[in-house]
């Protein structure tokens, strides 16, 4: 019993094991049209970030300017 119960278990471990290493067939090629499209909208992507990131640049060089007196200032800090 023990033996036919090991020769199974080896005998699912060895088709895991070979399922896990199959080869899966290639992706069908994209046509130009999808490739174009795929472009733009990594384009829009692209120009979305840079502009959040000048947005986010903005508001961090206004919150500097508007509290850099705040805490370096002597007067306030002998207080």
């Amino acid at each position: 019993m023990r033996k036919i119960i090991a020769a199974l278990l080896g005998g699912i471990l060895i088709g895991v094991f070979a399922a896990s290493h199959a080869k899966l067939p290639a992706a069908p090629a994209k046509s130009d049209a999808e490739k174009a499209a795929e472009a733009d909208k990594a384009a829009a992507a692209k120009a979305k970030d840079a502009a959040d990131l000048g947005k986010a640049q903005d508001k961090a060089v206004a919150n500097y300017k508007k509290n850099k007196g705040v805490s370096m200032s002597p007067s306030k800090a002998k207080k």
